[in-house]
């Protein structure tokens, strides 16, 4: 039963193989402060058994936020506010990370500007976005290094670099949405340049002995956009950066997706065979079976359990129980299994 098995990453020590991945909750203010929301929501979780936690999308600046409702790490006054997450959390042996993330066109937060690598909107429905300048640029990269600053202060075991689903960092990797003439855009190694930029400045500051992550989109579904191939050579470039890549797709622009259990895992299977580096696959998953058939058969190291673990927040304790597995279970809950 290798979804029970524990598993580690550097320091980082998993009791399990499964993760709760980053869903936004749209629970804060324009503050981008915890709420009491987001502690019972994660706390939960974690008196559910999961081995680790990835806290939702969090801005590195106030127009990163995907809406005006995002966690922020932009400031130093987020801190003690993500700190009781990780702190609760990690009462009941789960360990935490945290996405950080900047939603460059996407962002629909009230009143900030948008930016992104080239001035194309997302869709209608959003505004044009300002391209950025060299300067601005780096002023990001510095807002990731700080941002990653400030998690280590949290306590976070583990940050994840939100690179997927059309927001900022995917946009500079996509040729269908970078279209910029200097050292930026063009080639693949021109267009993995703000990525790379980013990991480097977050490794002079993240602790040596706690992993990094990067979260992906495999495929952009789209004539000119990235598929599996080129994101294996992306990856190949910031393999010395990164310490696992969690495996999604899509999101760069509205395209409609064949979806079905498991739709995804194959681009980790890949991407862990072609680049040889632990992944975290995800899409759909909710069945025991299919989560064992994944770990058993090396298609991916950890199996990320996203819809399922808000239907089922004590999906781990339920499925132990069911297949007679011999886990701690909360002393609280003790008489229920």
């Amino acid at each position: 039963m290798k979804t029970f098995n524990e598993y580690s990453l550097r320091e980082l020590n998993l009791k399990n193989r499964i993760v709760m991945p980053p869903m936004c909750m749209y629970s804060s203010d324009d503050s981008g402060h915890v709420k009491d929301w987001h502690v019972t929501h994660y706390v939960t979780r974690a008196i559910g058994g999961v081995g680790l936690i990835i806290v939702e999308a969090t801005a590195v600046t106030p127009n990163g936020r995907i809406s005006s409702k995002d966690l922020g790490i932009w400031d130093d006054d987020q801190v003690p506010g993500l700190k009781s997450i990780v702190d609760s959390c990690k009462e009941h042996g789960t360990k935490v990370a945290i996405q950080l993330a900047h939603a460059g066109r996407k962002c629909s937060a009230d009143g900030e500007t948008t930016v992104a690598p080239t001035s194309y909107k997302f869709s209608e429905t959003y505004k044009i976005p300002k391209e950025l300048t060299k300067e601005e640029i780096e002023e990001i990269v510095n807002s990731f290094r700080d941002a990653a600053i400030r998690a280590n202060d949290a306590g976070f075991d583990a940050i994840e670099i939100h690179g997927a689903h059309g927001y900022l960092i995917h946009e500079f990797l996509s040729p269908r949405s970078n279209m910029r003439q200097d050292e930026y855009g063009g080639n693949v190694e021109n267009r993995t340049r703000f990525l790379q930029e980013i990991l480097s400045a977050v490794k002079e500051v993240w602790p040596n002995e706690k992993p990094i992550l990067l979260r992906i989109s495999a495929d952009d579904y789209l004539d000119n956009g990235l598929n599996i191939d080129e994101i294996v050579k992306i990856i190949n470039i910031m393999r010395d950066h990164i310490d696992m890549v969690h495996v999604s797709s899509g999101g760069l622009e509205n395209v409609s997706i064949k979806t079905y259990p498991g739709y995804q895992v194959r681009y980790s299977e890949i991407i862990r065979e072609k680049c040889n580096i632990p992944t975290i696959a995800v899409g759909l998953i909710n069945e025991y079976d299919q989560v064992e058939e994944i770990l058993s058969n090396d298609r991916a190291d950890l199996v990320a359990l996203g819809r399922g673990l808000l239907r089922n927040p004590y999906w781990v304790l339920n499925k132990a129980y069911e297949k007679g597995y011999d886990i701690e279970y909360p002393k609280q809950y003790e008489r229920g299994f």
